[in-house]
Parts: structure tokens; C-alpha cells; sequence
């Protein structure tokens, strides 16, 4: 089959995607900050700081994967923070280029993972396609300067760009963040609650990257459910899958905003996103309803 190496293989995704793509009979190996000879596939070295990769992780190697960033959500964005997300991002590419580049690694294909905060942090209701414009916020800049630096492999390889939405796993993520308050008889949609939120279930999230890998699909690929909902109406279908009583008010968008600053945008608003065109190049989702992922995600 393939050789395959993953940035961010340890992630959410990464971990998921890796014994997916190893179950199909492919070679997996990690970058990664530390080596740990004692995990399940082989990890190599990478210090964006010190524009160190141990070169050994290219040998043979077919597609490279490239989801390593620091999370959105997990500080509040001070400036500096700001700076960690966006150089997490491209600076990880910058410096893959550079190994490809300069070893002369022979690739099929390039994937970067991506963001529909490409499209900005809220779209209202009109539907967006990959070819909507950009939004102008910071999530939006940074999507777009994400996307630029993995165009710079067009040069040597083919480059897929995936848009990666709301991603549904219950083993961290959007979802077990949404349940927590919910357990304990706290939780609400948030602000209006009308914002929509276009997800996808951790297995066709991962399925896309193999079908785009396998194919060999240039271009970029909204990974979204074709059947987006609303906060409200994910709140009470997770609330009635636990068999937990919603009985407070919404929380209010000033309180969000007083709590999480400019990064309450990221929950306040949202995007209904369109994922006609990678089903257009055969991909067919297993999990099209909110419910049915729901269901086999929690049983």
C-alpha cells in the first residue's frame, strides 16, 4: 500500500485517522516532539523552533499528513497566543517543505488539514461553498495563510486542503465539551443558540483524508455532514442521549463574551457549510444525520 507520515498524529484526529489508515494495510509513522519508542507506530523527531526533523521519517515515505497546530480553544488569545496558533500551523509546513525539498522525497500527495473558520466565525444561514469568499476575522486570517503555505507543494506534489468542521468523538472534542455542563445539570445553548454548527463524525472526517490520499484529489474538500443543526438543537439531542433535563436559559452571548473574550466566536457563531463537492468526487458519507452519529457515538 503506502507509506504515510503524520504530523499531529497523537491528536484527536491523528489517533483515529492513523489506525484507520493502518487497518487499511498502510505504514504509519509520527512526527512528533518527543520519539516514544513504546507507541503503537513509529515516531520521529521534529523541533519547529530549532528547524530540526530527523531525516530518517522521509525515507519511502508517499503522502505526508499534515494536521499539527495548537488548539483554538485551549487558551484565551492573547497576542502571544495568537502568534503559537499561526506558527504552529505554517511554520510546521515551512519546514517540511524544506526537508521535502531539500532530500528530494518523491511524494504523491500532500494533505493539510484546514478550517471552515475559513469562511469566518459567522456566516449567518446562506450556504458556503469552497469557493466562498474568506471572512476577515482572526481564525479566518489564519485558515488563509494555513492554505497558502501548503499551496507552496503544488510545486513538487499534489496539495489537498481539508476544511475540517465540528468534528463529533467521544474521545475529547466539541461534543464531550458540550456534555460536561450537561452531566451536571448546568448545560444550555449557547448565546441565541441558533448558530449553526456544521459537524462531522470523527469517521468520515478521517474517511475523507483516506479517500482524498487514495484518489489523489487536488484542491480543497469541506468536511462537513451534508445536514447541518443549530447549537440549540445539538444541546438537547445530546442532552436526551444521556437522559439529562435542559431546564436553563440559554447563556447569554455577554457572558460568553466576558468569559472567553474574542474567542467566544467561536461558539457564538458558526457557518452552514456545504460538503456537496467531495461527495460530487464519490465520497459517501456513513453518518448524514445528527442523531445516527450521536447514537454510535454514545450508544
Amino acid at each position: 500500500m503506502a507509506k504515510i507520515l503524520i504530523t499531529g498524529g497523537s491528536g484527536l484526529v491523528g489517533t483515529h485517522l492513523s489506525k484507520m489508515l493502518k487497518n487499511a494495510g498502510n505504514e504509519v509513522a509520527h512526527l512528533s516532539r518527543s520519539t516514544d519508542s513504546s507507541g503503537e507506530f513509529p515516531s520521529f523527531t521534529w523541533n519547529l523552533a530549532k528547524r530540526f526533523i530527523e531525516e530518517e521519517a522521509f525515507i519511502g515515505v508517499d503522502h505526508i499528513i499534515h494536521l499539527a497546530g495548537a488548539g483554538v480553544a485551549d487558551k484565551r488569545w492573547t497576542n502571544d497566543r495568537k502568534k503559537v496558533i499561526l506558527e504552529s500551523r505554517i511554520g510546521g509546513i515551512k519546514l517540511l517543505h524544506e526537508y521535502v525539498s531539500r532530500l528530494g522525497v518523491q511524494l504523491k500527495s500532500f494533505i493539510s488539514a484546514s478550517a471552515i473558520g475559513y469562511y469566518g466565525s459567522d456566516t449567518g444561514s446562506a450556504v458556503v461553498t469552497e469557493t466562498s469568499p474568506p471572512g476577515d476575522d482572526f481564525l479566518a486570517q489564519v485558515v488563509k495563510a494555513w492554505e497558502a503555505e501548503a499551496d507552496t507543494f503544488a510545486e513538487m506534489t499534489t496539495v489537498s486542503k481539508v476544511r475540517v468542521g465540528v468534528v463529533l468523538s467521544d474521545k475529547g472534542g466539541a461534543m464531550t465539551e458540550i456534555l460536561k455542563p450537561i452531566r451536571y445539570f448546568v448545560g444550555a445553548p449557547l448565546g441565541t443558540g441558533k448558530q449553526w454548527m456544521s459537524w462531522i463524525h470523527i469517521d468520515d472526517l478521517c474517511r475523507i483524508f483516506q479517500f482524498v490520499m487514495e484518489k489523489e484529489l487536488a484542491g480543497t474538500y469541506n468536511a462537513t455532514a451534508p445536514n447541518p443543526v443549530t447549537n440549540e438543537a445539538l444541546t438537547k439531542l445530546l442532552a436526551k442521549s444521556i437522559n439529562k433535563p435542559l431546564f436553563l436559559p440559554n447563556v447569554p452571548a455577554v457572558m460568553m463574551k466576558l468569559l472567553l473574550g474574542e474567542m467566544s466566536q467561536i461558539v457564538l457563531g458558526g457557518s452552514n457549510v456545504s460538503s456537496a463537492q467531495i461527495q460530487e468526487h464519490g465520497f459517501k458519507f456513513s453518518f448524514t444525520q445528527i442523531d445516527h452519529a450521536i447514537d454510535d457515538l454514545l450508544g
